[in-house]
């Protein structure tokens, strides 16, 4: 980010008040805030429930990519987010007119493609896992996608490529060997990471407690998939592999979500990405629209993106099945740069939090933060 003694200046004068409208661009751009939105949260949304999805009753409804990336340029979003399963066909080869239909689009509304994501688990031969599948002709199948999804995100300019394993884990007790699968798992990151490396990408992987896995996933929670990282990068001798957080899978086990990313910082493992939304602690992955849950967890988690000098990109990643996507998307952008405006404003008082939090007073702590938090 671009946090300077000027720019901090600015939040009591040009950015006093409610941002809205243009301004938050104008703020965005001043402080380097990078906001992106995957293409998926401007589509249409299904689930169990629902399984035509929420808009397909409305025949003017549209959820094709180029339909979605008009609604992500329509939603005021800089930044887009992509799953490579929508560049490849049914025999899992690149579909290079998508790819270039994406391209044109992108150019044509002025979007920035970021992340690619690397989707296992869709396809029902991934039901049993992608990298960890029991079966050794799958996952050499799967490792195959992932290595593709690098060339595609080449292909279409993303700077990063990510890995949710969202099949990878287990259901029941003595399902898997856990040290076995852990491994399988580390191997095929460390074979993606060198490919991303070679390219010229950054790879990350994203951790989540379960679902759809009703046991865990693989890597149930951001403080495992920073070993795994730490881990590949040793083998590699690189720093080439992180992870991304998730806002929403961090709540889902209840860890503080601002201190995960000091726990990366310390630990020097990259920081490849975030993903922002809601979710309730302990609950699923909601992913409501950003900010409308405990907002002094959520200023605290800016706070620390800050302090610790994040540069990457906040991607929304929300399902907001009720809610027309593109008032979702505007309304977390919104809703997120006041909050980033008020974890900018306490640390434009580092200092003095700091003084306070030494002297282990934690009314003080308390009072010295509660008006920025509470007020506009």
């Amino acid at each position: 980010m671009n946090v300077t003694k000027n720019k901090l200046e600015k939040l009591n004068t040009e950015y006093s008040g409610y941002i809205e409208g243009e301004k938050i661009d104008k703020f965005f751009e001043d402080f380097g805030i990078n906001f992106a939105a995957g293409h998926w949260a401007a589509g249409d949304f299904l689930d169990r429930f629902a399984t035509k999805g929420y808009n397909s009753n409305d025949p003017t409804f549209s959820s094709d990519i180029v339909s979605q990336l008009k609604r992500v340029k329509k939603a005021g979003i800089k930044g887009v987010e992509f799953h490579d399963v929508i560049f490849i066909d049914s025999s899992y080869r690149i579909n290079e007119n998508i790819v270039e239909e994406v391209k044109a689009t992108i150019k044509e509304l002025s979007l920035v493609p970021t992340n690619m994501n690397i989707n296992l688990w869709t396809d029902p031969k991934w039901k049993l896992g992608g990298l960890t599948n029991p079966s050794k002709k799958v996952r050499e199948e799967a490792l195959q996608i992932a290595l593709q999804a690098i060339e595609i995100a080449k292909k279409v300019g993303c700077r990063s490529v990510a890995l949710w394993p969202g099949a990878d884990g287990w259901d029941y007790n003595f399902e898997v060997n856990y040290g076995k699968q852990l491994e399988l798992f580390v191997e095929g990151c460390e074979t993606i990471s060198k490919e991303a490396k070679k390219t010229g990408l950054i790879f990350g992987v994203e951790a989540k407690l379960h679902e759809p896995r009703e046991g865990n996933m693989v890597i149930p929670t951001t403080h495992l998939s920073a070993l795994v990282a730490k881990t590949v990068n040793e083998r590699t001798n690189s720093k080439n592999m992180g992870v991304c957080i998730d806002y929403g899978h961090e709540q889902m086990y209840a860890v503080e979500p601002a201190a995960t990313v000091y726990a990366l910082k310390q630990f020097d493992v990259p920081l490849v990405n975030f993903h922002i939304n809601t979710a309730k602690l302990h609950s699923n992955d909601e992913d409501r629209v950003f900010g409308t849950g405990d907002i002094w967890r959520m200023v605290d988690f800016i706070y620390a993106a800050i302090d610790t000098n994040y540069n990457g990109w906040f991607g929304e990643d929300q399902f907001t099945y009720r809610v027309d996507p593109v008032k979702a998307m505007y309304l977390s952008k919104e809703i997120f740069a006041n909050l980033a405006k008020k974890a900018l404003l306490i640390y434009s008082k580092k200092e003095e939090l700091e003084r306070v939090r030494e002297s282990g007073d934690q009314a003080e702590v308390i009072n010295f933060v509660k008006k920025i938090i509470l007020s506009s």
